[in-house]
């Protein structure tokens, strides 16, 4: 059993269930899923750019990304409909136990100047979305050779009804949100 999957156990859900007042343990909210997703703007003029951020991404997360595709053309950015315009890799259990794990005690130490991550990034429903500017932070991306610093967001899936919710579970989990 990974560390985060007991720390749930232990110490989240009856830390929840006091303070919500929940009568059963499937009531508390718990992590469903964690979405990377790496938006690749140049990869309309530069097809190389999507294999190389797909190297980023599969060593990050260690699974496969999917490559994500324009719904719609916009004659501005040169874009068609069905063109490759990003990566996605969804993890779930224990990949993603494992990935919340490192991102907390490893990755988002390495940060400069880190003040904790933003308290207001919710999205009403107790989903929380982290963006990180450059993916080097990451200890499995060898600086020496990344072609070029890309973002990278990281999609939080909870149970959580409401954003109170969903910041009390991953604050539980370890999320250093910033303080006040």
């Amino acid at each position: 059993m990974s560390r985060i999957k007991e720390k749930y156990k232990k110490e989240v859900v009856p830390a929840l269930m006091e303070r919500h007042g929940y009568q059963n343990v499937m009531q508390v909210p718990r992590l469903e899923k964690i979405v990377l997703n790496i938006g690749l703007g140049e990869a309309t003029r530069n097809p190389k750019a999507l294999e190389a951020a797909e190297q980023d991404l599969a060593a990050i997360s260690g699974q496969h990304p999917v490559i994500t595709r324009a719904k719609k053309s916009i004659s501005a950015f040169r874009l068609r409909e069905g063109m490759p315009i990003g990566l996605k890799v969804t993890l779930r259990r224990e990949r993603m136990e494992d990935f919340f794990d490192k991102l907390v005690n490893a990755v988002i130490s390495r940060v400069r100047e880190f003040q904790g991550v933003p308290r207001d990034s919710f999205d009403g429903r107790g989903n929380y979305t982290l963006g990180f500017k450059e993916q080097v932070i990451f200890p499995e991306i060898d600086y020496d050779k990344v072609d070029k610093v890309r973002g990278l967001e990281i999609s939080f899936i909870t149970t959580a009804k409401t954003d109170e919710e969903g910041r009390a579970l991953l604050e539980l989990l370890g999320m250093p949100f910033a303080k006040d």
